[in-house]
């Protein structure tokens, strides 16, 4: 009795307390609609319908409703009527959310074959980067007639890795119109097969025959029983079929499948196929950085009978080899690839050394060289493409700078933002939506509604200067990722405060003062580990600004002296940095001072990157750009990218990222034994 009076007692008073205050009253009910939003996000994941449906007539007003609502319709949309997901489309007019669900739903109806709502929906989609609502879409007329939809169709299809409907649909169509012949299919099989992906290749071979797409299933299991069981490849079919064997031995073994094409069954299949498997086995040589991988390569015969992802790999290999020649050919051959700035780079290079008839290319800067340019044509050619891609943005056209002879320094920063500007960026209702998301822990959802509102809500994305503004925003409010992001999609106005900003600056400074490392490598590396995300996990546990394992962290922080370390710890800042430069250090300092070879052991392990060293003596450009590992070799071009730029911040002087890459080769005889402790 007396317990309920004073709770009686206790909820008078905080009635009349909340009435006095009204702005307590508002942030408990906002309180409680956040944790009601973070009540159904878990629902959704645990795909609880009744869940969903209970919670949502309380969400009504949050500004995160329309995601609540679209996780309630998204779960069950294989059961919603079409005018339930017409109204819903309505009702939330102009929002992720809508578009998110318009997305699902044409890779609904195209799985149903229901073509005639799918025609008259997919015009809506304003998102439109999803590949396989866009081969459902290739498929309907009048886009199925038109001339291009067969070399679109062929680009998608052969870039998915996993299995979809979608393009398989469609190729099968285009298929059974002549559009696509057996070598298109059997392209798609070759890379399924290369991809480790047996599922795919059947189902590309499906539109041939059933049988075939037993026997890829049956090859990718034991290739070798394939060509022991089989003498002869007379027929195409047999041939194609030998080819997925071949290309599924070089995966594992590339010089046990050269001896066999080379003994045996090169001599059983056509130009076009005996240049593809040659180029696969000089890839996956290459991809183990053998130093046959570019006398592989050499036995193709003709480029064009290749696609972009092998010669690629082919000019990695000439790289590798110093042979420019190749290196200028392979990348001549490129669909699209070519007009990335790697290939422009690579191709410039090559161009300059050849016209300098040494067969090498000094790297040590041409912007004086303008009588040689104008007498030697291909010279002017290679000095215009270095030109068109020089500038602060990335590894590469830092490197064309330089070739240039320019330094690198930080850009002048823009006109400053007007209120109007960061007014309009403040009132969108999208990228509040974002904050609101990634301030609940809803990141994923929150990076969608941001990226969205930026990139995707109107035709071309927003313009370089409300993506300013809307940089300028997150910056605010310390959401550094996306402040990044959004400000690197600029192209005049580059703004490098955005772009590398500067959090916990003090601790950053003396941390790597503390242990003789250059803040500027350490910011470097921090922007491309976490983008500053201060609680930032990774799927296998790294954690933190400098996304440290528990297990390098614990034995790290022994090896710094840093006593009663619990692992709950490495997400507080200060210990966190400690710790990741603490461990930087001894990497930097195992690997000679190469700081390319450190952040590849900082990201891919210790053991990685000694292996990698090994071989060739190579300027630091040719190492990184043959790193085996596609995530590790972004990962190093960016850190030492990042790394050029952040140095230009701080110091206020001209930079060099050449003088930062060095070379790369096999570890010194005389150097300290290695440390072989080094986690």
């Amino acid at each position: 009795m007396q317990f309920t009076q004073i709770l009686t007692s206790l909820g008078a008073s905080v009635l009349i307390f909340s009435v006095m205050n009204p702005a307590l009253g508002q942030t408990n009910a906002q309180n409680r609609g956040d944790e009601l939003i973070l009540e159904m996000s878990q629902a959704f994941k645990k795909n609880d319908k009744g869940q969903l449906t209970r919670l949502l007539p309380r969400a009504k007003g949050h500004i995160l409703e329309p995601w609540a609502a679209y996780w309630e319709l998204r779960v069950r949309l294989d059961q919603a009527s079409d005018a339930e997901i017409q109204q819903f489309l309505s009702q939330y007019a102009g929002t992720y959310a809508e578009d998110r669900l318009r997305n699902d739903w044409l890779l609904q109806l195209g799985r149903q074959r229901d073509w005639a709502v799918f025609t008259q929906e997919y015009p809506r989609f304003r998102m439109n980067d999803d590949r396989e609502v866009r081969c459902y879409a290739l498929s309907t007329e009048p886009l199925l007639s038109k001339p291009e939809t067969v070399a679109e169709l062929k680009r998608l299809w052969y870039a998915f890795r996993d299995t979809e409907d979608g393009c398989t649909y469609t190729a099968d169509k285009l298929h059974d119109l002549k559009k696509i012949d057996a070598l298109d299919v059997w392209r798609k099989a070759r890379l399924a097969m290369d991809n480790n992906r047996p599922r795919a290749a059947q189902l590309a071979l499906n539109i041939e025959s059933g049988e075939l797409g037993k026997q890829a299933i049956l090859i990718h299991s034991d290739p070798q029983k394939y060509l022991d069981k089989h003498i002869l490849a007379i027929t195409k079919k047999r041939k194609e079929l030998a080819v997925l064997a071949l290309i599924r031995i070089a995966n594992t073994d590339p010089d046990k499948a050269a001896q066999q094409l080379e003994k045996k069954w090169g001599l059983m299949l056509t130009k076009e196929e005996h240049n593809w498997v040659w180029a696969v086995i000089g890839k996956q040589a290459a991809q183990k950085l053998q130093d046959n991988a570019h006398s592989y390569f050499n036995k193709v015969t003709r480029n064009q009978d290749l696609n972009d992802d092998l010669l690629i790999w082919k000019t990695r290999a000439a790289l590798r080899s110093g042979d420019w020649k190749a290196v200028m050919g392979a990348v001549d051959a490129m669909d699209s690839a070519k007009q990335d700035p790697t290939w422009i780079y690579w191709k410039a290079r090559a161009q300059l050394a050849l016209s300098a008839g040494t067969g090498t290319s000094t790297g040590s800067g041409t912007g004086t060289g303008t009588n040689a340019a104008a007498t030697d044509p291909m010279r002017t050619e290679a000095l215009a493409a270095l030109q068109s891609i020089a500038g602060v943005k990335g590894f590469y056209e830092q490197l064309a700078m330089e070739e240039l002879g320019q330094a690198i320094t930080a850009p002048a920063k823009p006109a400053p933002l007007t209120p109007t500007e960061k007014t309009l960026a403040a009132q969108n209702a999208g990228l509040q939506r974002a904050l609101t998301a990634l301030s609940l822990g809803l990141r994923s959802e929150g990076n969608r509604e941001w990226n969205y509102s930026t990139n995707l809500h109107t035709p071309g994305g927003m313009g370089e200067r409300e993506l300013l503004a809307a940089a300028d925003l997150a910056c605010s409010k310390q959401v550094w990722d996306r402040c990044i992001n959004t400000s690197d999609r600029t192209k005049t106005q580059i703004d490098f405060d955005q772009r590398f900003p500067m959090p916990l600056k003090e601790t950053v400074l003396r941390k790597s003062k503390d242990v003789q490392l250059d803040p500027a490598y350490v910011y470097g590396l921090i922007r491309q580990e976490s983008r500053f995300i201060m609680d930032a996990k990774s799927v296998v546990g790294a954690a933190g600004l400098m996304q440290v394992m528990p297990a390098t962290a614990k034995w790290t922080a022994k090896k710094i002296g840093l006593t009663n370390f619990q692992p709950h710890q490495i997400t507080d800042q200060e210990i966190n940095v400690a710790i990741g430069t603490g461990y930087l250090k001894l990497v930097l300092d195992e690997f000679d001072g190469s700081m390319p070879l450190a952040a590849a052991a900082y990201n891919a392990g210790p053991s990685r990157s000694r292996n990698w060293r090994k071989g060739p003596v190579l300027e630091a450009a040719i190492w990184a750009e043959n790193i085996p590992f596609t995530e590790t070799r972004d990962y190093v071009k960016k850190v030492l990218s990042n790394t050029t730029n952040y140095a230009a911040i701080i110091t206020g002087q001209p930079q060099s990222l050449k003088a930062r890459l060095g070379t790369v080769g096999p570890r010194n005889a005389q150097a300290r034994e290695e440390n072989t402790d080094l986690p």
